[in-house]
Order: structure tokens, then sequence, then C-alpha cells
């Protein structure tokens, strides 16, 4: 739609709307300039936009069903071919589908963007394809990626291959999957609560939610500025490390990169941890959602750790369980400031904005009784927290900084902190008959010690430490900002593969 200003009495209702009883000698002399700035505005519409190179040609490919599909994991499967050499020659790489690939279809898990394909490469696609991989397709995401129960996603629930009729937990549920299922090398994923690690912890996988603002957000579908996180996902520490010295680094574009520092991660492996400080956090343990099985794997992973001569101390951080609390506000209305008055995108913020993306993603208010139950919740309470004047989100904002220097005096202590990912193993997968309530709470229930560190920023990553009942076991591993290599040498040393 061509830009257009509105006339002396579409004025003064647009200041009613706004709560300015505007006179018709006021509404006269505002439209007298205002009007004025429309060459402008219709001058923009006609430049060319700046949009990123796309470099490597491709073909859309196509969405598999049946035998194609086992784990219903792939959204859709393209062989997009990278340079003839680098440091991921040879690997197959899935790429969530809240990541832009220019001329494969991109539904962000929800059916209101069904039909969209975008026009441009994410910068870490790119960057990927330079290095050499092949970008095998987009795996399945939960619906607008706001869900942890694997079965929001307008494409169905994803099952997990390590443990079926269970969740791969979410949102990056079908990245997990492919990866547990090793129908490729490694996956991407994106990490605003957990998304990463839940699923990885879920899978029985190695998923790493970098230090914020490491990896460049460009091109990728995001929640909320302040803790929008992409990352590397595979069965391995050494592959996830090496994905990452691919993706990471600043890109000029994304605002959210400050002060990056990149590291060489693979060479932080197989250094074992003999002279390391960890700091176990005993707020992550004992929970009231905790399994004992979890607890218990987990306590071995740190024990085998002290045996490999880490010095282990527990110790008490009780502002962890508060952490889970202040992600509420700011996840919640944030993500509905985001949807509702941003476009679907972070509305103010320096980045690469996609124009075609913005167009479909402002169908959805045509279509709100698609939306899935943690989207509608999220808008309900979100409207609730804006009538309340967003002093709920800025209040919290605020604490984050105490809920940082808390994590951080002890990392001043210790070389990382550790605990269960996830306190629980997968769950089962939820009826398509469940109400709201049943799947807001298999949705948000396991992410208590995974969203802190969205909001604070630190690098974090989830391995696989063991089983219980036969299902996998996470074991986080958190650091100082900036140095996601110790972060590798100690889940290094504690992955158990499956």
């Amino acid at each position: 739609m061509a830009y257009s200003f509105p006339d002396q009495n579409g004025l003064r209702f647009i200041g009613d709307e706004l709560g300015m009883e505007l006179t018709q000698a006021e509404a006269d002399s505002y439209h007298e300039y205002l009007s004025a700035l429309t060459p402008a505005f219709r001058m923009i519409e006609k430049l060319p936009d700046l949009a990123p190179e796309v470099k490597y040609p491709r073909t859309p490919g196509y969405q598999p069903e049946g035998a194609d599909n086992p784990h219903n994991a792939w959204y859709y499967k393209t062989s997009i071919k990278g340079a003839p050499r680098g440091k991921l020659r040879g690997k197959r790489i899935a790429v969530k589908d809240n990541v832009l690939v220019a001329g494969v279809p991109l539904t962000n898990g929800a059916s209101v963007l069904e039909g969209y394909v975008p026009d441009t490469d994410a910068t870490i696609v790119t960057r990927m394809l330079d290095a050499g991989a092949e970008i095998a397709g987009k795996s399945v995401c939960e619906y607008l990626c706001f869900a942890t129960n694997s079965a929001t996603a307008s494409t169905g629930p994803v099952d997990n291959p390590r443990a079926p009729g269970h969740t791969t937990g979410g949102s990056s549920n079908g990245s997990a999957a492919l990866v547990a299922a090793r129908e490729v090398d490694m996956a991407i994923g994106a990490d605003q609560a957990g998304s990463i690690r839940m699923p990885a912890s879920f899978c029985g996988i190695v998923g790493h939610k970098p230090t914020y603002g490491l990896v460049p957000y460009t091109g990728v579908l995001g929640i909320e500025y302040s803790f929008d996180h992409v990352g590397p996902m595979a069965d391995t520490v050494q592959e996830c490390a090496l994905l990452l010295e691919v993706i990471a680094g600043d890109d000029g574009i994304d605002g959210r990169q400050k002060g990056v520092r990149t590291q060489p991660y693979t060479k932080a492996l197989g250094k074992g941890v003999k002279g390391m400080r960890i700091g176990v956090v005993q707020e992550g343990f004992g929970r009231p959602e905790s399994e004992d099985g979890v607890d218990k794997s987990v306590r071995a992973a740190v024990k085998r750790l002290q045996k490999q001569g880490a010095t282990v101390d527990l110790i008490s951080i009780p502002w962890h369980n508060i952490g889970s609390a202040l992600w509420l506000p700011i996840g919640i209305e944030g993500s509905y400031y985001n949807m509702v008055h941003g476009h679907g995108i972070t509305y103010g913020a320096n980045s690469a904005y996609s124009l075609s993306f913005m167009r479909a993603m402002a169908a959805w208010t045509q279509h709100a009784n698609e939306l899935a139950p943690t989207i509608k919740g999220s808008l309900l309470t979100g409207a609730v927290l804006h009538q309340h004047g967003g002093r709920l989100y800025a209040k919290a904002r605020n604490l984050v900084r105490r809920l940082r220097a808390e994590y951080d005096a002890w990392l001043e202590q210790y070389d990382v902190l550790v605990m269960p990912t996830t306190p629980m193993t997968a769950t089962e997968l939820v009826s398509e008959y469940a109400s709201p309530k049943e799947v807001l709470e298999a949705s948000w229930g396991p992410l208590n010690n995974t969203c802190p560190f969205d909001l604070t920023g630190h690098p974090a990553i989830s391995v696989c430490c063991g089983l219980s009942d036969g299902k996998p076991v996470g074991l986080m591993v958190i650091g100082r900002h900036f140095e996601d290599a110790t972060v590798f040498q100690v889940a290094d040393a504690a992955h158990q593969q499956q």
C-alpha cells in the first residue's frame, strides 16, 4: 500500500484515538505542515531496498511426507551447496524455520505465515555456505517459536528419536530431532528462554546458547531484542564448537553485537578440566518440578569432573530462582509489543529489516483464531501488562542487572557454573485435544533453569550426561561473557554421547 496522508477530518480522528482533542483550526494547521512531508515518504518508497546479498544458487526444495519425514521434524527439504572448500565442507546442516533462507518457504511454525518465501539469507546462512556447508533444509519449530512442548507447530508434533512418544522440547524441536536421528550433521537453533538447550537436553544432543551478541541475529526472526540468541546444535561438542567458529563474529548490522570477542573454540577441546574450578548451583536441583533421576545423573557427572582433577564446590545463588520470574514480564510483554505494535520484527533496532516478512506477518490479525494457545496466552497477558504502563517490564529489566551481577560474582571465583539443563527428562507429547492450560503447563514448565541466562546473556551449553529411565539427561555449563571456549572445554569433559 502506497503511503498516503489523511485529510483534516481523518487527522482529527487519529488524534481522538491518541487522546488529543484537536480543534478544526488545529487540525487544519497540523495538516498543512504534516501533509507536506508526503513527497519525502514517497521518495523512500521508490528507492531500491538495501538487502543482504544472496550468493549461492538454490531451488526451493519440497515439503517431505511419510517415510521421508519419520519424526515430522522437517518443514522443507532442499540442497543448497556452498563454497567448494572450508571448515564445514561436507557438513549437512538443518536451519530452524525462523531463519531466513532466500527462496525456501518459511512459516516460523505458524499457519499465519503459510506461503511466505524470504528473499534474503540470514548472515549465518551466508557464513555457513561460505565455509562449504550444505543447507539441507528447514527444521520445524514451535508456533512463532513461543512454546517448548513440541506440539504447537502448524505442521503437527515432532517426535523424539531417542524417546519415542515423548516431546523433543522446543522451540528448536525439529533441529534437535534431526540431529538426534542423525539425519543431519549439525543444526541451527534459536534461544530466548532455553529453546536450544532444552531440546538438546530432551534429545540427548549438544546445544549451545552463545554469549548474547556473539552470533549475529541478522535475518533471524526474533521474540525480544534484549534476549534473542542463535547458535549451534550437534551430536558432539566438537561439531558445535566448529559451527560456532564459523557463525560467530560481528557482521556490522546487528545492533545486539557490542564488544564481540571470538575465540578458536575447537582448540579448547581435549584439554580436560584438571585445575579448573566448578561451582555447582544448588538452586538448579531439587526444584518442585525436578526428577530425582535427573539430579542424580547430573551429580554423578559432576563427580566424574572432580575425578578428572577439577575443584568442585556446591554454591548457592538464591537469585537464580528469581531469574525465571524476571523473564515473565520481559518475555511476555516484549513479545506482545513485537507482535502487536512492532510488525513482527524488533522495531527501532539497528538491524536489517525484511520488508517481505513484515508484509506477510501483517496477516496474523485476520487469522487470530489460528494462533497456538501459547501465543494467545502471551497476547492476553501481554495486553494486561501493557495496560499497566509497562512498569513491570521496565522494573524486571532493571533487576536483570542484579541477576547478572550475582552470577558474575561467582564466576569471578569459578571458571564455570553447572546445574541440570532441565529439571526433568522428556515428557509425553500432549494430546491434540489438550486444553489451553494443559498446553501452557507442558510448554513453560521446563524453563526455570535455562531462561535466566537468556536475560543475562551468559554463554550456556547443554550436553548429555547420562540417562534416567532410559531418557537423556542434560547437564548445563555456564561461563563468563565471551568465554564460550571455557564452556566448551568443560562440556567436552562431561559429555556422554548417546
